[in-house]
């Protein structure tokens, strides 16, 4: 179910991460994070929404080969964020 909230109800921050998950440089990213970040953002707790923040700072190649499983995720990010990124699914 993807949540569809008026702007008004996020606050600038959150926003921003949408904006910056949806704008990545590969499309293939843009649809993955995007989505991701539209259907989940209203909710994360402000750790969770933190540490998406950092997630972003990583590169699309690195995030799309541990989101689909083609490489290992690196301990440090073998969290609760990443299981929620390689549950979701692009609709």
């Amino acid at each position: 179910m993807m949540i569809d909230l008026p702007d008004a109800d996020l606050s600038p921050r959150r926003k921003r991460l949408i904006f910056r998950s949806d704008h990545r440089g590969t499309k293939e990213m843009d649809l993955l994070l995007g989505s991701f970040a539209r259907k989940h953002i209203a909710t994360m707790d402000e750790a969770l929404v933190d540490r998406f923040e950092v997630l972003l700072e990583m590169s699309d190649p690195d995030l799309y080969n541990w989101i689909t499983g083609q490489e290992p995720t690196p301990p440090e990010w073998d969290d609760a964020l990443m299981d929620m990124l390689k549950a979701h699914r692009y609709r």
